[in-house]
């Protein structure tokens, strides 16, 4: 805003100064009219940025700070102008995106709201015992006060179901809500525990195979 206020007011400010010297400011507005026309089809993509900032301010999906996905990119919004945004990645990269482009794509912002869900999906071998899967993972998870239940506002109390009966394994889904700020420390931790524990408890886990048998012929015919 203080970018297109200072613009504005120089322009206002050179058009008085020649108005003040007696120049005729008629044919001057037709003739900066005529340029502005010539200039707005050069510059049409800094024109496309130009409104882009704006509906970016209007709407605000996002502001300095959020984490957000867009383009490929995923990182912190470190500064928004009139004609582009900034986002520092997770790898300390700077991308600078054009406002234009920005306000056409679909913008993922994982700070908008303050809780989110931690997802993960375990294949175990066939013949494992499902309810005893749930079980030691419920148990794995009540251990971490970073999860939230039912009586935190927005959040629910972890989910574990079998999901999938796949070719070679057998699918669990589980969910579970953390704060933003918690969201990646739960995931790994967590993740971590179940590699860890479950096949301590005779849960194995599946893998793509394949199983050959080999006959003899020969054998076979007499």
């Amino acid at each position: 805003l203080m970018s297109l206020v200072t613009i504005s007011l120089y322009i206002i400010l050179i058009i008085l100064a020649i108005s003040a010297l007696g120049v005729n400011t008629t044919s001057l507005a037709a003739l900066l009219a005529a340029g502005g026309v010539a200039i707005g089809a050069a510059l049409s993509g800094t024109v496309q940025n130009f409104t882009g900032g704006l509906m970016l301010m209007i709407f605000k999906p996002f502001k300095a700070g959020d984490f957000i996905n867009v383009q490929g990119y995923s990182g912190t919004v470190s500064e928004v102008t009139i004609v582009n945004t900034k986002i520092i990645t997770i790898d300390n990269r700077e991308i600078t995106i054009p406002n234009g482009t920005l306000s056409n794509s679909n913008i993922d912002n994982y700070s908008a709201k303050p809780l989110r869900r931690v997802d993960w999906q375990i294949g175990v071998e066939y013949g494992s015992d499902a309810d005893g899967f749930i079980a030691l993972v419920k148990e794995i998870l009540s251990r971490d006060s970073r999860i939230l239940d039912a009586g935190t506002p927005g959040a629910a109390d972890p989910f574990i179901a079998l999901s999938q009966l796949n070719d070679h394994n057998i699918l669990f889904t589980i969910r579970v809500w953390v704060k933003k700020d918690d969201y990646w420390g739960v995931y790994f931790d967590n993740l971590k525990a179940m590699y860890t524990e479950l096949p301590q408890k005779g849960f194995s886990f599946a893998y793509p195979h394949m199983d050959v048998t080999i006959s003899d012929e020969r054998k076979d015919s007499e």
